[in-house]
């Protein structure tokens, strides 16, 4: 077995047991505001900071990059009108390829 896939392994087992201690945690903990409001606001800030640096970066250099900035205004303007997520991610990826398409970079 290579190193590759022992890291995959150890990732996998290190993601089921993630998985495993949240559905374990005691119900009187879930039930605190602040834990309950904690729990629904990480993933959107982890989602955001995701989102930003993919956008902005290419390697470990800044990159602005005026397709991916105008896929994520279009995903931007998605998300305000309510659309369906798959329609907001189809919206961020045609406008990218687009404006790919026309030599814009």
């Amino acid at each position: 077995m290579t190193g590759t896939w022992i890291a995959v392994l150890a990732t996998a087992a290190g993601c089921y047991a993630l998985k495993l201690a949240g559905l374990t945690v005691p119900h009187r903990i879930l039930a605190n505001r602040r834990v309950r409001r904690f729990a629904e606001l990480v993933p959107v800030a982890l989602l955001a900071a995701l989102s930003a640096v993919q956008t902005v970066t290419t390697g470990q250099a800044l990159a602005f990059d005026a397709a991916r900035l105008a896929g994520l205004g279009a995903a931007v303007v998605a998300l305000a009108l309510r659309a369906p997520f798959l329609v907001v991610i189809v919206a961020a990826a045609v406008t990218a390829a687009v404006l790919r398409a026309a030599g814009i970079s």
